[in-house]
């Protein structure tokens, strides 16, 4: 796997990388690990060639997806053959949205082929998997200790990004109404927000990034 850099605006030539100059693979490896969405690479047959912490997380969990001898694959025999149906068009070019399912857990997963449609079949496929409702955004953690917010005035913008009300707010964390109400007006002061919406409409914006590195180096398998 190799990620070349683009030419951006003006930059003096010297400091341009052409196509064929290769990202070292560790560093294309922390990329990885640094996205806040569960990544894993697969080769067309599904195998594993390297998955980011938060995909490796959902793995081992086997809600929806699974690792099978260094193959990926669905928890059941239908989202099995629906994985491997969406890895292998990828591999052929085509990009494929799936709705896994299982019970009542679901996953969506991107599946992008890493090729140009004139360079054959390609090697490597990425499978993108859809964060899951309630699961920790990080990229809020990382805004609020940017902004100096206290651990309640976090919790308080992350259920906001929830779409909870205030009076469900104050229920949920067993103080008043008009605490929460004090959190939130301190919430605009410190981030220079003029309304909640436009608080939750910067939070959705945010570049899905981790506060802090979790990378493990390579790895070969999701776990």
């Amino acid at each position: 796997m190799y990620l070349a850099a683009n030419n951006f605006g003006n930059s003096h030539p010297d400091n341009q990388r052409t196509a064929d100059q290769d990202v070292p693979s560790a560093i294309a490896w922390r990329i990885l690990d640094e996205l806040d969405y569960g990544l894993i690479l697969v080769d067309p047959e599904g195998r594993v060639q390297h998955a980011n912490h938060l995909a490796r997380q959902e793995v081992a969990r086997g809600r929806v997806l699974r690792s099978d001898q260094g193959m990926v694959c669905g928890a059941t025999p239908a989202t099995r053959d629906e994985v491997q149906r969406g890895i292998r068009a990828a591999a052929r070019g085509r990009r494929q949205l799936l709705d896994l399912r299982h019970g009542a857990e679901a996953l969506p997963v991107a599946c992008v082929p890493l090729f140009h449609p004139h360079e054959g079949a390609s090697a490597s496929v990425l499978l993108m998997l859809g964060r899951q409702p309630g699961a920790q955004n990080l990229a809020l953690t990382f805004f609020a200790r940017a902004h100096g917010l206290t651990p309640a005035e976090e919790s308080v913008l992350r259920a906001l990004c929830q779409g909870c009300q205030v009076d469900d707010i104050a229920s949920g964390h067993g103080v008043c109404i008009s605490t929460v109400r004090t959190q939130i007006r301190s919430l605009r002061d410190k981030t220079g927000a003029s309304s909640i919406r436009e608080l939750v409409q910067r939070l959705a914006a945010l570049p899905p990034v981790v506060p802090v590195s979790l990378a493990m180096g390579p790895r070969s398998a999701a776990q």
